[in-house]
């Protein structure tokens, strides 16, 4: 059924906005909020972006601080082992041994590692330089003894009487 006219979408949207900052800067990612019941959708919230540049501004320093409660998340599973259980079934019976689950952390971390990269590689990117940019400025070196060589080496030819 369609809204009435006259009756906007969302009757209170800076509370809306407000909502959504507290929970980017958490590290939560949008899709999880749009999905939340009575929530916008993707194309309502980037709408917000577009028309108003202070919440633009407090949506890219929420974005930032989510970040790094990101990375704190990585370091803290790295900190915290996680016990599983592997279960064996033998021809003996059945064996059960308890372990670190250590893949699965190692993988959880990595995930959250490469987002951040991608999503903020001047931040969490690996530090590549490449000349050409404003802090690393292409240089241009000239070295000409390679010809040097080439013209001494002709010209001590052309005094044997080679050609």
């Amino acid at each position: 059924m369609a809204r009435p006219k006259g009756i906007p979408g969302f009757p209170n949207i800076p509370k809306i906005k407000d909502e959504l900052i507290a929970w980017i800067s958490e590290g939560k990612t949008l899709r999880e909020f749009c999905r939340k019941d009575e929530k916008p959708s993707y194309a309502a919230i980037y709408d917000w972006l577009e028309q108003d540049p202070v919440f633009t501004s407090r949506f890219a320093h929420a974005r930032s601080i989510g970040h790094d409660v990101i990375a704190e998340e990585a370091l803290h599973i790295a900190n915290t082992p996680l016990e599983g259980q592997t279960v064996t079934e033998t021809e003996e019976g059945v064996t059960i041994k308890r372990e670190d689950m250590l893949g699965h952390r190692k993988l959880q971390i990595d995930t959250r590692l490469k987002l951040l990269a991608k999503w903020n590689p001047k931040k969490w990117g690996d530090r590549t330089t490449i000349a050409g940019d404003d802090e690393a400025p292409l240089v241009i070196e000239a070295n000409f003894d390679v010809f040097g060589e080439l013209l001494k080496n002709l010209s001590l030819k052309r005094q044997a009487g080679e050609q």
